[in-house]
This record gives structure tokens, C-alpha cells and sequence, in this order.
């Protein structure tokens, strides 16, 4: 019994730090970086604030939040406590934080 608590364990811990990882190995190369960087300063949003959500890489934030569209890339943005949040509209994690 003690074996297959142990390997339960074991799977479980693997399961999570690949979850961690999938959320985290988004990568968006340099051009759409600017892209991106450069239309959210030409298109400077109010700062929402959402109670209980930390703004961590993988986090998810609630349906009430407002996306909005940036053209010609798949993620969207929000302006979150002052910080600009790059989300996945499918899934609304945060993929990048920008200070």
C-alpha cells in the first residue's frame, strides 16, 4: 500500500509541474512583443482591479474581467492594478505581465 501512495504521489507531483509548465512555455517572439508593447501604449486602458487574483504568469482571471482585442494577434489585454496583462482568450490565463 505504501508502494502506491508513493507512486500516486509521485504522479501527482508530475501532472502539476507539467501543468505549470504548459502555462508557462508560451512564448512570444520579440516582433509581436513590440507589436503588442507599442499598441497598448497607443490604446491605454482604465486600470481595473480584481479582488483575490494574483497576477502570476498561468493564473487565470475571472469571466467579469474585460478582454480587449489587440489586431493581428491571438492573445488580448487588460490593465489590471496599473500592470497590462497579456491573456489567452480561450483559456484567460495571463501570459505575460507587463509593468
Amino acid at each position: 500500500m505504501k508502494m502506491h501512495l508513493t507512486g500516486a504521489a509521485a504522479a501527482l507531483l508530475l501532472l502539476a509541474g507539467v501543468g505549470a509548465v504548459a502555462a508557462q512555455d508560451v512564448v512570444i517572439q520579440p516582433e509581436q512583443d513590440t507589436v503588442i508593447r507599442e499598441y497598448v501604449k497607443k490604446q491605454p486602458l482604465a486600470s481595473v482591479k480584481v479582488p483575490g487574483v494574483e497576477l502570476n504568469i498561468g493564473g487565470a482571471l475571472p469571466d467579469t474581467v474585460e478582454l480587449h482585442e489587440i489586431p493581428d494577434v491571438k492573445y488580448r489585454y487588460v490593465v489590471v492594478d496599473n500592470r497590462t496583462v497579456l491573456v489567452d482568450p480561450g483559456t484567460r490565463k495571463i501570459i505575460k505581465v507587463y509593468d
